[in-house]
């Protein structure tokens, strides 16, 4: 549980630095240039600390209240700064230290400003546990944040009946990175948005979609505040919007490479008694593990996948990526959990498949159009990553270098990782056929789409399906 209490700021501001951890104290004076006033404001604080054993990554996160800025159009807030994710203490007791070039712990600290009621004399306190609850995913994961990106929440924030259910994250307005002796710490800040402005993000990018918020005051105006009350989207509010969303799509594409999905892939041309090479999903009670080297490859997918500006490349399964080229201390969202012990990489060979059946939950599924849309018809590739095991599934165009899938050959597998390549006329095909997927008021599910002469089917099911050990 946390307790709220006075911080002890105003100690520091005193003189009193030297009895405060130095990564502390280099956040401390970063709030106390934008709040000279509120030396000593509130704070969440974790009762017993994440190095003592406790179950929250944050020591601390404090909360000030922001005058805004009239001359912009800011209304006054609430304004929540994180402390945890950097290095506050630089002893090892939670982060590992790499030097003051690199970044202090996780490199970042959360923000999150809330737009204040009428009448409110004290900051609500949910957004610590909201932060709390963010900071957990990066400690278990390690996988950090950037500005752009978004996370579906699937709830609304504050636990009440808002529409505001999801967020996107971005530099803090105000507050600007910090130097300490730890490394540099950046603030990134929570954004609370609706469930159409987050499909809007997937479907194009999340820095399109800050830029159309910061221009509507009452969806979040220059500061980007959150409002909790807030009924419409930013769509409802300027109907024209979507018309801007529509054409960055189509200039820019999609920036969003891959999705953590309940997924999974058969095998068609091969009889399922086969547990030899011929499926991806369980086989009993063990599935097929993604190698290192697997692994490396499609973490390098996605993240150039991001890279909008440079040709779309799949680093060639035979390069060679030693465990020692990687950092020990940070994985990225790709990284298989259990990959270490596994069946050597040499003996797991690519496989041409002649026909093969995807299934998405519905979740996944509604992403479907944005991977035709958004990634292939500009020419890159799109990876659904099974949060269930190490089933992967990657669409590439015909512009990706590096596939093991080919025109000759457009479904191939190596182990469980699945390729398919789609040419422009096919994928022109496929988003016509499934456009019904554009929006989540579809039919009741299953749902079956199937080219016959492709050799290819994919079906839409219940989430159930994907709790079964053998989905």
């Amino acid at each position: 549980m946390d307790e709220m209490r006075p911080s002890s700021g105003a100690a520091a501001h005193l003189g009193l630095a030297s009895l405060f951890p130095p990564g502390l104290q280099a956040i401390y004076g970063e709030c106390r240039r934008l709040y000279p006033d509120q030396a000593n404001p509130l704070q969440v604080t974790a009762i017993v600390k994440y190095w003592l054993g406790g179950p929250d990554p944050l020591d601390y996160i404090s909360m000030y209240r922001n005058m805004g800025c009239p001359g912009q159009d800011v209304p006054e807030h609430w304004h929540y700064v994180s402390l945890g994710l950097s290095d506050l203490y630089g002893d090892n007791r939670v982060h590992e230290f790499t030097g003051l070039e690199g970044p202090s712990g996780f490199g970042f600290e959360l923000t999150f400003r809330l737009r204040r009621e009428a009448g409110e004399t004290a900051p609500p306190t949910w957004p610590a546990e909201l932060m709390q609850g963010l900071a957990r995913y990066v400690f278990q994961s390690e996988n950090t944040f950037c500005s752009g990106d978004h996370i579906s929440w699937h709830s609304p924030l504050d636990n009440s009946e808002s529409r505001i259910q999801h967020m996107l994250l971005t530099e803090d307005p105000q507050m600007v990175p910090v130097q300490t002796p730890f490394g540099l710490v950046s603030f990134l800040q929570i954004v609370g948005v609706c469930t159409e402005e987050l499909q809007a993000a997937q479907q194009w990018n999340g820095q399109g979609i800050l830029d159309l918020l910061r221009g509507v005051h009452i969806a979040g105006g220059p500061w980007l505040i959150t409002d909790m009350r807030r009924g419409e989207t930013i769509f409802d509010i300027d109907p024209h919007l979507q018309e801007r969303v529509d054409k960055g799509i189509e200039t820019d594409g999609s920036n969003l490479s891959g999705v953590s999905a309940k997924c999974a892939w058969d095998d068609l041309s091969r009889p399922p008694e086969d547990e030899d090479d011929s499926r991806s999903i369980c086989i009993g009670s063990q599935p097929r593990r993604l190698s290192d080297k697997d692994t490396e490859q499609i973490r390098e997918a996605l993240r150039k996948g991001l890279e909008i500006n440079s040709k779309s490349v799949l680093p060639p399964i035979s390069s060679q990526r030693h465990s020692h080229d990687r950092p020990q201390s940070r994985k990225d969202s790709l990284e298989s959990e259990s990959s270490a012990a596994i069946v050597p990489h040499e003996l797991v060979r690519t496989r041409q498949l002649e026909s093969v059946h995807l299934k998405f939950n519905q979740e996944s599924g509604t992403l479907l159009p944005l991977c035709l849309r958004g990634r292939l018809l500009h020419g890159r590739h799109f990876t659904y990553k099974s949060i269930n095991g190490d089933t992967a599934i990657t669409f590439v165009s015909t512009g990706v270098e590096g596939a093991f899938a080919t025109e000759e050959h457009p479904y191939a597998a190596h182990g469980p990782w699945l390729q398919i390549l789609l040419t422009e006329e096919f994928a022109d095909q496929m988003l016509a056929d499934i456009q019904d997927l554009c929006t989540r008021e579809m039919s009741k599910l299953p749902k079956e789409y199937s080219w016959p002469d492709k050799k290819l089917k994919i079906s839409v099911l219940p989430d159930t399906v994907f709790d079964s050990p053998l989905q």
